[in-house]
């Protein structure tokens, strides 16, 4: 197999944990939690992965953290293994580099249509099953003001014979740049609003948000928050949670909802219903580390 290894974008990844460290509120020393529990769907019942013809969409939004040099062959193994087992018909991924996506490549390319939304340093990135979904176009807008080189990945696709707009990101990281990632938020909810009437569009990523955040800037009526329209439920509440993740060696502990779905109804019309949702990579792997310094978003959603 391919060796992977961290790029030189690692450094400022190892800066951006020191600053989420010293800048998170929390308490020191909380043991891990929930480390080895399995996903738990919250309510709904899952697809049969083989049909290829059922009426759900299901998704995987997950920052998978390729600048982390430690352990990153199995780690890539253990992500492949996720979207192998759940099989999920969309995959809108952060914080990839060019080995992470190269080696997913060789195992997923037959089934799977990729969209890189960058080629140097990390980045990020949309993954859509050939069978299910057919990709119409994709764009890649850049966050003017950023200054961690984030943007937005677009891609026009066709679901069971309807339109949908996707959308993955990653926001603006600490808490001292929360301005600019309220723009990137104003940004992506400006351009959710806007898609015609006869378009669904999904939004999902590593936000970096916090709630007072969201709360300043308001979500337009036409988009609501596809956690908040489950019930909120608790189990999916922290995706970022360095009480039960060890991968990084965090003195104070804190727990936050980063990873958010943002879903645009068409028009009013509510071709897609959120039904289930789960979080994956709670397992640590055989090397003793789990897939990323996230957990990931598993959700479906029925299609009208």
């Amino acid at each position: 197999m391919e060796q992977l290894g961290a790029t030189g974008e690692s450094r400022e990844k190892s800066s951006t944990s020191r600053e989420q460290e010293q800048e998170q509120a929390g308490t020191p020393g909380s043991s891990n939690q929930a480390g080895d529990s399995p996903a738990v769907c919250v309510h709904g019942t899952e697809h049969d992965p083989e049909d290829e013809d059922h009426p759900k969409l299901s998704l995987i939004s997950w920052n998978v953290d390729g600048l982390d040099g430690e352990e990153q062959p199995e780690r890539a193994r253990g992500l492949c293994s996720y979207l192998t087992s759940r099989s999920p018909d969309v995959v809108l991924l952060q914080e990839l580099i060019q080995p992470y996506t190269r080696f997913m490549k060789k195992r997923l390319a037959e089934r799977y249509t990729f969209i890189e939304g960058g080629k140097e340093g990390y980045f990020i990135g949309m993954m859509l099953k050939k069978s299910r979904i057919t990709l119409l176009d994709s764009e890649t807008v850049a966050y003017p003001t950023s200054g961690m080189m984030r943007s937005l990945l677009v891609a026009q696709v066709l679901f069971r014979g309807r339109k949908f707009c996707l959308m993955t990101s990653h926001f603006e990281s600490c808490k001292a740049n929360a301005a600019e990632r309220m723009k990137q938020l104003r940004l992506v909810m400006k351009r959710m609003a806007k898609v015609p009437d006869d378009v669904t569009v999904l939004f999902g990523g590593d936000t970096n948000l916090r709630d007072a955040e969201v709360a300043k800037v308001g979500l337009p009526g036409c988009v609501c928050d596809v956690w908040e329209q489950l019930g909120e439920p608790e189990d999916c509440r922290y995706t970022w949670d360095t009480h039960a993740n060890t991968n990084n060696d965090h003195r104070y502990k804190s727990r936050f909802r980063f990873d958010r779905l943002y879903l645009g109804r068409a028009g009013g019309d509510a071709a897609l219903e959120p039904e289930s949702m789960a979080l994956v990579g709670l397992e640590k792997l055989k090397c003793g580390r789990y897939t990323s310094d996230h957990w990931g978003i598993y959700c479906t959603f029925s299609a009208q």
